[in-house]
């Protein structure tokens, strides 16, 4: 992947992020945000961000279903806005964006709450992270067993599975080499790209939000 598409897929994570932040504020459902053009300039929403966000809204309830199974003291609805809208996006991507590693995922999602969220949001995302990739990584290894089991039940060898990020909150997983073999693509770490993803990383008490302003760095 090269850097364009690399700085194309951070830009759009946080403005998918941003999007989110703004339905909860305003009301309204991403998909209606969507087909009424009703972004701010600022967000600078681009294809990859738009995807992210068709993608989460279509399976909205079994992403929050994942996050809800691996939040041992947080409901969903519960969570800082922050957290909750950069898990979503996130999650969504790990499971269904396979041209994107796992551990890429995670570590952008964590540069983007030491930046936004509260003192210990990017401990909570990386440990959730953490959960969330090694079920999918068992689950992938799950399917690989059922499938060479039926076409050669006499192999008794077994591949090693995959690391998994730490799932209990340390810093580990976010300093780790990506993991060259999941989701079937050889992983390659994504530069940081300078972007805002909200004014404030925490809920604000009143409906009104102010403009969220983004930019990329070249």
């Amino acid at each position: 992947m090269g850097k364009a598409k690399r700085q194309e897929h951070t830009f759009g994570r946080r403005s998918a992020a941003s999007v989110l932040y703004q339905s909860e504020i305003i009301g309204k459902p991403v998909d209606r945000i969507l087909e009424e053009g009703d972004i701010p300039e600022e967000a600078g929403l681009n294809e990859y961000g738009r995807l992210l966000l068709l993608g989460f809204s279509a399976h909205r309830a079994e992403i929050d279903r994942i996050i809800s199974e691996r939040s041992a003291n947080w409901a969903v609805n519960r969570m800082p806005m922050v957290d909750r809208e950069l898990l979503r996006i996130t999650v969504y991507e790990m499971k269904y964006v396979d041209a994107v590693p796992i551990p890429v995922s995670i570590n952008e999602a964590v540069e983007i709450a030491k930046e936004f969220g509260g003192d210990d949001s990017y401990r909570f995302i990386n440990g959730l992270l953490g959960r969330v990739a090694r079920d999918l990584d068992e689950q992938a290894s799950g399917s690989g067993s059922d499938s060479d089991a039926a076409s050669a039940p006499d192999d008794a060898a077994s591949a090693e599975p995959a690391e998994s990020p730490a799932a209990d909150g340390s810093e580990d997983a976010v300093e780790s080499e990506p993991i060259e073999t999941v989701k079937g693509t050889a992983a390659t770490a994504e530069p940081e790209v300078s972007a805002a993803f909200v004014a404030d990383g925490a809920a604000p008490a009143a409906p009104e939000v102010a403009a969220v302003a983004l930019s990329v760095e070249d």
